[in-house]
């Protein structure tokens, strides 16, 4: 009896786990849990399980038995040398490869090994001891080096799924290194930008040389959606997630002007959010095509056929279930080695998340393709391939009278009147010599 109760008590904790997302938050110092509380109190309130470690602890370990351990991971630990463990660069990108979603926070004091990391995924941070500093937009609060800057909504990238639908106004706080990201990388996302008055630089040095970014080319917070729609957020600011950072009064310390509390609070919770996939994740339900006035799909196609086609796209809602998707840039591709037909999916239920298309199939037949590829900056990438035959015209459907064909018709009606009217003609003549013969 108490073996049997062990058992489903097991099973119970293991579905209650499964049913949550298992974050493990690596960090420099227990401590960051208190400086960082509002923060991890958001993810708590979600329903994420948080599993905290020291970033060099010996037994960390991502996976066991080749199945990952963790749903996501959290690096909030910016001077770490060397992880501890099974964990390292290698570990992170396979990791990312296997699905795995990534919140990474440095500073200005970042190690090597972070710098490695954002490497692989296509960030480029400044060296050790460089800061984002803006003489322009500071903080009044800034200790004279202008490295604790200011930025605006207006510098985040315009995705509302990404950094959430807030309309206030109120500036960001950065503390910390800037980021380079290689504009010709469909993966990578420019997040949040330094003003055009920013760089970075060693705060405490001579400017020799060019800064390793400048202007809205410095690179605040970065995304990136791998392949696999894995997901990956690199800050170049560890502060920027604070409790400090999250309460504290804004003012300008050129302008002086103020506000009552940055805006750092929802939008890392908008971040948190869209990189640990509860934002952005659209799926495909049921997928249908058939001919006008028909229900079912038919075993082939003709070609000038009148198709329907409709699928149902859903994404992720709020409380963690499946809600209709909204969009109005969804299209649909009639595919054989080229897109025959494009056109716009149209949503036709709004209650069920269902896009419908008509159109005249082409006056081609082979194998084609029902194609529904939707690549939209913030949301995971939608696929779906349903293939269909299509052949020619049989013998008794083509047209018993074609109009562009009426010159051939009137040739030959002419030839066979004139047949006749040569006909007449040899007949009566032949009478007419035998009678005069005669």
């Amino acid at each position: 009896m108490m073996k049997s109760y062990l058992c489903v008590l097991a099973y119970l904790v293991v579905f209650v786990s499964a049913k949550r997302d298992r974050t493990l938050v690596l960090l420099d110092n227990l401590a960051t849990r208190e400086t960082h509380s509002i923060f991890f109190k958001s993810l708590q309130e979600r329903g994420f399980s948080l599993t905290y470690k020291i970033a060099d602890d010996p037994g960390l370990v991502l996976t066991k038995y080749g199945e990952p351990l963790y749903d996501n991971l959290i690096i909030f630990s910016p001077t770490v040398e060397e992880f501890g463990g099974a964990v390292n660069v290698e570990a992170l990108t396979q990791f990312v490869d296997d699905g795995g979603n990534i919140l990474v926070a440095t500073n200005a004091a970042g190690g090597d090994i972070l710098r490695e990391f954002a490497t692989e995924v296509g960030v480029e941070m400044d060296e050790e001891g460089a800061a984002v500093i803006d003489h322009l937009h500071f903080d009044a609060k800034d200790e004279g080096y202008h490295t604790l800057v200011h930025a605006y909504p207006k510098d985040l990238i315009q995705a509302p799924v990404i950094v959430g639908k807030s309309k206030d106004d109120s500036p960001f706080l950065f503390r910390g290194k800037g980021l380079l990201v290689d504009s010709e990388n469909p993966l990578v996302l420019e997040i949040l930008t330094a003003s055009s008055s920013g760089y970075s630089y060693h705060p405490d040095r001579e400017i020799s040389e060019y800064p390793h970014a400048v202007g809205v080319n410095t690179v605040l917070i970065a995304g990136i959606q791998a392949r696999n729609d894995a997901r990956v957020i690199i800050s170049g600011s560890l502060d920027f997630f604070s409790d400090e950072f999250f309460e504290s009064k804004v003012q300008n310390g050129v302008t002086g002007k103020h506000w009552v509390k940055s805006g750092n609070e929802k939008l890392a919770i908008a971040l948190s959010r869209w990189v640990f996939k509860e934002e952005g994740v659209i799926k495909v339900g049921k997928v249908r095509h058939y001919r006008v006035g028909e229900t079912s799909p038919p075993r082939a196609y003709t070609i000038m056929e009148d198709v329907v086609f409709s699928v149902e796209i859903l994404q992720v809602g709020s409380d963690g279930k499946w809600v209709p998707f909204r969009g109005d840039d969804v299209q649909l591709e009639f595919f054989r080695i080229d897109p025959f037909v494009r056109t716009s999916l149209k949503l036709a239920n709004e209650k069920t998340g269902l896009y419908e298309a008509r159109f005249k199939i082409p006056d081609v037949y082979g194998v084609f393709q029902f194609k529904v590829d939707y690549n939209r900056v913030g949301y995971t990438h939608l696929y779906s391939s349903t293939q269909v035959s299509v052949r020619p015209l049989e013998h008794t459907q083509y047209e018993r009278f074609i109009l562009s064909a009426s010159p051939y018709y009137l040739s030959a009606f002419s030839m066979m009147f004139g047949v006749f009217l040569f006909s007449c003609v040899f007949l009566h003549h032949k009478d007419v010599v035998k009678q005069k013969e005669e």
